[in-house]
């Protein structure tokens, strides 16, 4: 059995593991096949039917600009995943080159490294990623770089801690013996020993990266219109909470679920690949 069947295994065993897998992959199937499945236009307006509850005509009802919920909430299903798997893929990467770098590098450059991790950790996540995207203006690309740049240093550290495991080990020193230089060593050798643990991590920042990317859009500095993002989604309802409480609800709910189902898996997940990091029992 492949370790992926393992994992997947372990992660059904454990009670909890099994809600935030079951929820995962109703996020996914929502969002990926519900904007190709779904009859209605997330933006297309229908102000005679505004505020509406749901019917035959409008599934989940529609919001102040008579826009199908439903439609839109797939839409920014859609959304959140194409940020999360973006803001974690450069994450991911300008991540482990610093902390591998900072792993092999002279201690007056792993200082450097260091200190620049310190730095950019130091201001909160939120309001370093306000103060960016208000410089640079909203925008996909933006938020995407502004939220990867907050959690650099948080897989540079793991990246550096895993390379410091390993770069003394026996193995190493035969490749270095045989004549293998600096690149095949982190490429070949070093890479394949410590993504496992990076790659566990980034499983559990994927709900982070939702939150911020819709506290981002419902500050009005996220993804601009007319992407419908549940940040969004959730600013436009409470303005009109008065009028229906349908529109923030369903976002709501729909942000909760994938934030709640990303969450439990990840936990489930680090503990299938490393029970030794299980917190412990009550």
């Amino acid at each position: 059995m492949s370790a992926a069947a393992e994992a997947v295994r372990a992660i059904w065993r454990d009670g909890t593991g099994r809600i935030g897998l079951v929820l995962v992959v109703l996020v996914l199937l929502f969002s990926l096949a519900g904007p190709a499945l779904i009859p209605w236009d997330p933006n297309r307006l229908d102000v005679l039917h505004r505020f509406s509850g749901p019917s035959a005509a409008h599934w989940l009802g529609t919001d102040h600009l008579g826009r199908d919920m439903l439609a839109r909430l797939a839409d920014g299903g859609q959304l959140a995943l194409e940020v999360s798997i973006l803001t974690i893929a450069v994450a991911l990467l300008a991540g482990t080159a610093a902390g591998v770098a900072a792993g092999f590098a002279p201690p007056g450059l792993e200082r450097v490294i260091l200190v620049v991790f310190d730095v950019v950790s130091s201001f909160p996540g939120l309001l370093l990623a306000l103060a960016v995207v208000a410089l640079l203006g909203p925008g996909l690309d933006k938020v995407v770089l502004v939220i990867a740049l907050t959690m650099v240093p948080h897989f540079g550290r793991v990246a550096r801690a895993q390379t410091l495991g390993v770069r003394n080990s026996a193995f190493l020193e035969a490749e270095r013996a045989l004549g293998a230089g600096p690149v095949r060593i982190v490429l070949v050798h070093v890479l394949p020993n410590i993504l496992g643990p990076l790659l566990v991590l980034a499983s559990m920042d994927i709900p982070v990266v939702i939150t911020v990317e819709a506290g981002l859009s419902f500050l009005g500095v996220g993804i601009p219109p007319p992407r419908a993002s549940w940040g969004a989604l959730l600013h436009d309802g409470y303005n009109n909470l008065a009028r229906s409480t349908w529109p923030v609800a369903l976002a709501a709910v729909a942000l909760c679920a994938a934030t709640l189902g990303f969450t439990l898996f990840g936990e489930a997940l680090r503990d299938a690949v490393d029970p030794r990091l299980r917190g412990p029992a009550a």
